[in-house]
């Protein structure tokens, strides 16, 4: 049980990276759909870092190899995020067919490039070391602390930076100048703008960072969740993951400090069904159903309730004109 539990804080963090990286870009109010192709661009650009850092595995360094990994995701992912900015901030298409389109070009770009640009001769064995040895490393001496240092401390570097984001967005958000801005802005744009507030600056500054912060959960899952084992269906999975990171939001009603325990919800649910003996085949679909469900749930719950901090920013979505101003 102590290792499931470990294994859902691990799977969780993936989440929590698209989960965070969405909040700050939905405060800005932009929906960004486009969340699931950028952790796939995530991912391909965090391999390419490693691989870059780690060959030959003799004498690689340990830091420079997670330190480049991060760097990569993040720069890729971000790129991608300041393409959805720019077209709808600048020049304000529609928010959800651009989010689309982004998601389908981050999934045919990271099935291109980790095939054809990645995957070189002997770049498996070296990113499968270093996600074993590097990207998982953990506090030497856990196991004398029983089912605590199991569950809490068996983690690598990426799971306690996707932690430390969340805490940091949340203080940011709620106690510094700039996050209330950011939710000015995400409220009423107009009204932000009228005070002085720098809307388009803002707009695109959360959606970049935002976007970078969630390419990390590309990243994690490949070089964390699966120790640098690279599949032939990773980008698809990692585009699952992102639509459910963007359900997220909604579950944790735009708090990044709850997306923490929502993460490990999610997490939990995903993984359950190969903890549960005695289903068919056909029925683990089914199970992976249940995230999507609660979420369906805690919309319908939140929107009867109607109470101002469980809804998402007022104008999320839509495009802002000044000159309407």
């Amino acid at each position: 049980m102590d290792t499931f539990f470990a294994n859902a804080i691990s799977f969780g963090v993936i989440f929590l990276f698209g989960c965070v990286g969405e909040i700050l870009t939905e405060r800005s109010g932009h929906l960004n759909l486009g969340i699931p192709g950028i952790m796939c661009v995530g991912a391909a650009g965090g391999c390419l870092g490693v691989k870059l850092a780690a060959m030959p595995t003799d004498g690689a360094n340990g830091f420079l190899v997670v330190l480049s990994g991060i760097l990569f995701a993040m720069l890729f992912a971000g790129i991608l995020g300041a393409v959805y900015a720019f077209l709808t901030v600048s020049l304000r298409c529609n928010q959800n067919v651009t989010g689309l389109a982004v998601t389908i070009f981050g999934v045919g770009f990271t099935s291109f490039f980790i095939n054809n640009v990645v995957m070189t001769e002997g770049v498996s064995t070296a990113l499968s070391f270093a996600g074993q040895n590097f990207f998982n490393a953990h506090i030497p001496g856990i196991e004398a602390l029983g089912w605590f240092g199991t569950v809490f401390l068996s983690h690598g570097a990426l799971v306690y930076l996707a932690i430390a984001i969340a805490v940091a967005a949340a203080v940011v958000l709620r106690y510094t100048k700039a996050g209330l801005n950011l939710r000015a802005v995400g409220e009423n744009p107009a009204t932000a703008d009228a005070v002085g507030i720098n809307v388009t600056g803002y707009k695109y500054t959360f959606t970049v960072l935002g976007a970078a912060i969630a390419g990390l959960g590309g990243l994690c899952y490949v070089m964390g969740y699966m120790s640098g084992i690279v599949g032939s269906n990773v980008d698809q999975t990692i585009q699952g993951i992102g639509w459910l990171s963007i359900a997220l939001v909604i579950f944790t009603l735009w708090k990044p400090a709850f997306s923490i325990l929502g993460s490990i919800v999610f997490g939990i649910l995903y993984i359950l069904s190969s903890r549960i003996t005695g289903i068919s085949f056909e029925q683990i679909p089914l199970l992976n159903l249940v995230p999507y469900v609660v979420t369906i749930l805690v919309l319908i719950v939140t929107s009867i309730v109607g109470h101002r901090e469980t809804q998402p920013p007022a104008s999320l979505g839509l495009s802002y004109f000044r000159e309407d101003r």
